[in-house]
């Protein structure tokens, strides 16, 4: 089997096995550009945010006059609209945003990747919404990558905090610093190793762990600080929690205290929104060494010579896909893994029903 990649895709192409650079995120009833600011643990409030109907209708029918063609108008929207300091929660350092133009929603991202935000190097686009009906390659795509030739400087000022300034204004990025993160005591089998947190663009939590007999990777739910979702069981296999929210499934594993992702909602991936699953999410921050190279090697050995300390081929657009859960239309097609762990709960291979058929490389 040829080495598993995830690509960025030509405009608006949608597939569920793409790895994108230029993120899109999907939140209904937002009016304006959506600011991730705050604390990144939960907050407790007397009472809900309410949206209303005609925030949304009046936000839809309204008209502008940006130039929705024109790249660095629409940076000097987007970054004069942001406030003076900014939480970037996900942990490939993405800061997404949205908004309304004519009628028509589009969505991209900020982006401070750890290959290199510390030359100088800020990443940003937008685009189209996608939209399972929308023909294939019929919205505007854009995508840049910025630095002191557009008038752009990038400064780290501390660890995990970046200065960006542009045109006289200064926004403070703040990554996400998850590095006192770690499963709990007893969270991990013997044969598995803690490679690092990571906080997905669904706000759900997760460790990535690998499986160095079996040369698997795992998502594993972190459930030391409060998971923002309601699970409910699957009829017939009460081991199977599938978030309310999310659609993520879970699998309650028979060893230890803890749930395995298994699955992700296909739809949700088809349209690359923040519900496709951890696999674009990856604790690019707290990586030690050489500790994912080693692992990517070891669980498929093509990749061997052709991926960085991160898993990035040299054109600098594909990365090494770790994607164990599967992407299900049906809830029923869970129960796959279910039958797989009735019949090798004892055995040495349980831990593979955690990783869907088509996921396994030919190491494994």
């Amino acid at each position: 089997m040829a080495v598993m990649r995830w690509r960025r895709p030509a405009p608006n192409v949608v597939r569920a096995s793409v790895r994108t650079r230029v993120r899109i995120g999907v939140r209904a009833g937002v009016v304006g550009v959506l600011v991730w600011t705050g604390a990144a643990t939960a907050q407790t409030n007397a009472l809900p945010q309410l949206k209303t109907i005609d925030a949304f209708v009046e936000e839809v029918t309204r008209t502008d006059s940006l130039d929705i063609t024109d790249t660095f108008a629409i940076l000097d929207f987007i970054f004069a609209t942001l406030p003076e300091r900014v939480k970037v929660y996900p942990t490939e350092n993405y800061f997404y945003f949205r908004f309304v133009h004519n009628g028509l929603e589009y969505a991209g991202n900020f982006r401070l990747d750890a290959l290199n935000r510390d030359d100088g190097k800020l990443e940003f686009g937008y685009y189209e919404e996608l939209a399972p009906w929308k023909p294939e390659g019929s919205g505007l795509e854009r995508y840049v990558i910025l630095d002191a030739s557009h008038g752009v400087a990038v400064e780290r000022i501390q660890p995990l905090i970046y200065r960006v300034t542009y045109k006289g204004k200064s926004v403070s990025f703040e990554l996400n610093d998850l590095s006192a993160v770690k499963p709990p005591d007893g969270g991990l089998g013997p044969d598995e190793k803690f490679l690092g947190p990571i906080f997905d663009e669904s706000a759900v939590r997760f460790f990535l762990v690998f499986n160095g007999k079996l040369k698997i990777f795992h998502f594993i739910l972190d459930e030391t600080a409060r998971v923002p979702d309601e699970f409910f069981p699957l009829a017939g296999a009460d081991r199977i929690l599938i978030g309310k929210r999310t659609g993520f499934a879970f699998y309650r594993d028979h060893k230890l205290p803890r749930k395995i992702l298994i699955g992700a909602y296909a739809p949700n991936s088809a349209v690359n929104n923040y519900y496709d699953g951890p696999f674009d999410q990856l604790p690019d921050n707290f990586i030690k060494g050489e500790e994912l190279r080693q692992a990517i090697i070891a669980s498929d050995p093509l990749a061997k010579g052709k991926i960085g300390r991160l898993g990035h081929f040299p054109d600098g657009e594909s990365r090494f896909g770790i994607h164990p859960y599967m992407l299900y239309r049906s809830t029923r097609e869970l129960m796959r893994v279910e039958h797989c762990t009735a019949r090798q709960v004892g055995t040495a291979n349980y831990y593979r029903c955690f990783v869907a058929p088509e996921r396994l490389t030919h190491s494994e």
